[in-house]
């Protein structure tokens, strides 16, 4: 028979020089409490991908950019944000999968990664923004090195979110392969970095 395990300790009698039920304490936990973080969700040609929310600088709506001189076929051009000069990648190019209609207007997401002498932010273009999405690390899975579409070094892991794969993206390693090609910011004097993918 079942026991509801709400109730045992009611109808157990202190033992005799063991003090009564309220008097025992609860053995604290040794076990470390696992870290959570927090993801921006967004949506590329079905599939559901992450990026650490402490990256994204903003989320904007898509505006044609500015075609760069033998610039990769990723890299679809610049766009000027608040002074700065932001080149704006497509992730559809950059990971190799079809070229479909999109279902809406395209959306770029704005990310800083740190560098030695300054950050670096580039826009990613991607189908649309789903939700914030806080994960423990204990549930990111190392990424399988199977020679998929998607570099493995992009890749910070995978999790499973609502019964679905979510593939979680390290940033620094999404933007490495964009140079900083220009003056140190006190040159600029607007503290913007002009990049070029390589």
């Amino acid at each position: 028979m079942a026991v509801d395990p709400l109730s045992v300790d009611q109808s157990l009698p202190a033992a005799s020089g063991l003090g009564s039920p309220q008097d025992a304490q609860p053995t604290p936990s040794t076990a470390p409490p696992e870290c959570c973080d927090q993801y921006l969700i967004f949506r590329l040609a079905g599939q559901d991908y992450g990026v650490d929310i402490l990256r994204v600088q903003e989320i904007r709506a898509w505006e044609q950019p500015t075609r760069l001189p033998h610039a990769p076929a990723h890299v679809q051009g610049v766009i000027n944000l608040r002074g700065a000069v932001v080149p704006i990648l497509d992730l559809r190019t950059r990971f190799g999968l079809a070229e479909v209609e999109r279902p809406g207007s395209p959306v770029v997401i704005v990310i800083t990664t740190p560098a030695p002498q300054a950050a670096v932010t580039t826009g990613i273009v991607v189908d649309a923004v789903c939700e914030v999405c806080e994960i423990n690390s204990g549930a990111i899975q190392p990424p399988p090195q199977l020679g998929s579409e998607i570099d493995a070094d992009l890749v910070r892991g995978l999790c499973t979110v609502g019964g679905q794969l979510l593939i979680l993206l390290d940033a620094e390693q999404l933007v490495s392969r964009v140079a900083q090609r220009t003056a140190s910011a006190g040159e600029r004097g607007d503290g913007s970095v002009v990049m070029e993918a390589v």
